[in-house]
């Protein structure tokens, strides 16, 4: 099976998609689909042509990702919370022909005269036409390891990364996470961003795998998704920690009545809001993770099996394997590197080999940078990050590129950016700095800088000006002295 043709597992006359008002049967999508790819094959779109979604979540958003797979095109799907510089780079670098968006992007001054710029189209519309010719069908012989999305990652060293996922990939990625037990008459809720990951593989392909409904949110309020979750009688429910908090704290255990599972993955789960979400709805939360270079689901608690602080099991037909430093495999209990083998594992990064063989290794295992343990019924546990990221609502930041940004502002000498616990987002950026000697700055000034070149998210909540940074031993700066001496001013509940 390819990635387009899970679409046609549900029965024509069901209702597929419910968004904006909109109720859209499975046969309404199949022919939105085929409208989309019809007119990206008229617009000269072929295999391997990318072209890049920009949008918040809606039907169209699934048409232009499954209408681009259909022909062969691998579909780029953008963080639609990106800069202009951002979404450029990424445009650029995946050598974009066309992008669906659902805003204009003047991204005029970050292309030069002599490069080639993609051509915008508004996603709200294209599918509009009908056209009396069907664009060809994929070979019989087409491979399903073939790219078929390109999903882009913060970058460590300043540019993100973009992992190649094949339609087997993504397809065996949705077959595994069958052990969620989704069913025809379920509802799903579709509120993570569709060009998220987890959003995309829990909330679209395998409830449409399922033949089941996925009701979209366009943007997330509080409001909005209660009155959906009761009104429409939904059953599942896939969200990060924060969602779940403010679940907790405004609705009412009656508003949830159809709920059958509650999914979290995108960041640690804090075991406070797990116990709060329970003790107030009588439903447990089932912990999940994953990353994009593994399409992204990884481990997985099966409802009614919950274990306290565990991320779940390994979903099935994956091998995890815990290593010391050493590269050597690790006891049960003990601490060290999950590396990954499955299916599920991408192809590997577009147009950065190195960066690929750093994180693929010879016997093809994926390694994740997380350190884990496991208990003696392959329950696994969070213990810490190698990689110096921070999750903030389940979107990954990585201080070096917000650092990178930071020190082209004049009159910055040094710049540090570490996570920060906060309540809602469960971490945020927090960026401390040295001025060259002499300088002064104007905070607001700086502040205008970062959100012209970074995405709203990954701006710094806080701004503290040192007068030294602390150092190692190695005169390396002290991330981890920087946070003790924050934490020492500020209170945080954990």
């Amino acid at each position: 099976m390819l990635v387009h043709e899970i679409i046609n597992r549900g029965q024509g006359s069901d209702i597929a998609i419910v968004d904006n008002g909109r109720r859209i049967t499975y046969a309404e999508a199949r022919d939105g689909l085929k409208k989309f790819r019809n007119r990206l094959y008229a617009l000269g779109i072929r295999q391997g042509d990318c072209v890049a979604v920009f949008s918040r979540n809606s039907a169209e958003f699934i048409y232009a990702y499954l209408g681009a797979a259909s022909i062969g095109a691998i579909c780029v799907p953008i963080n639609f919370q990106l800069s202009l510089r951002e979404t450029a780079y990424i445009l650029k670098n995946a050598n974009v022909k066309i992008i669906l968006t659902y805003t204009p992007l003047a991204l005029d001054e970050y292309f030069s005269g002599e490069e080639f710029k993609p051509e915008q189209f508004d996603i709200a519309t294209f599918g509009e036409k009908d056209f009396e010719i069907d664009a060809p069908e994929l070979p019989p012989d087409f491979d399903a390891n073939t790219p078929c999305a390109i999903i882009y990652t913060s970058g460590t060293t300043g540019n993100p990364k973009g992992a190649v996922l094949s339609h087997k990939n993504l397809v065996r990625n949705t077959e595994q996470i069958q052990i969620l037990g989704c069913r025809r008459e379920n509802k799903v809720l579709c509120v993570l961003p569709m060009y998220h990951c987890f959003g995309w593989t829990c909330c679209v392909l395998y409830t449409l795998y399922c033949g089941a409904q996925i009701h979209v949110i366009r943007t997330f309020t509080l409001k909005e998704t209660v009155d959906i979750i009761k009104n429409e009688g939904l059953t599942d429910l896939y969200a990060v920690p924060s969602i779940y908090r403010l679940m907790t704290k405004h609705a009412e255990p009656q508003d949830l009545k159809t709920v059958r599972l509650v999914m979290c993955s995108g960041t640690t789960l804090p075991l406070q809001i797990a116990k709060d979400f329970t003790e107030k709805f009588k439903i447990e939360i089932s912990e999940g993770y994953g990353l994009s270079e593994a399409s992204p689901i990884v481990t997985l608690t099966i409802p009614g099996e919950e274990r306290q602080g565990s991320i779940g099991k390994a979903i099935p037909d994956e091998e995890l394997t815990v290593v010391g430093a050493d590269g050597k495999e690790v006891a049960v209990g003990e601490e060290g590197e999950l590396l990954i083998s499955g299916d599920n594992v991408m192809v590997g990064y577009w147009k950065n080999p190195e960066a690929t063989k750093e994180t693929i290794d010879e016997l093809g295992r994926l390694h994740t940078g997380d350190i884990v343990k496991t208990d003696s019924d392959g329950y696994v546990y969070i213990v810490n990050r190698m990689k110096d990221m921070i999750i903030s609502m389940g979107e990954n930041i990585y201080p070096r590129e917000v650092e990178e940004i930071i020190y082209r502002f004049p009159g910055i000498k040094d710049a540090a950016v570490v996570g920060v616990p906060d309540k809602l987002r469960g971490q945020a950026p927090a960026c401390f700095y040295v001025l060259k000697e002499g300088e002064k700055i104007d905070l607001r000034e700086l502040k205008k800088f970062l959100h012209k070149n970074l995405a709203m998210y990954k701006v710094p909540r806080e701004f503290k000006e040192l007068e030294d940074m602390p150092r190692t031993s190695t005169g390396k700066i002290s991330k981890r002295k920087i946070l003790e001496d924050f934490r020492k001013t500020h209170d945080f509940e954990e």
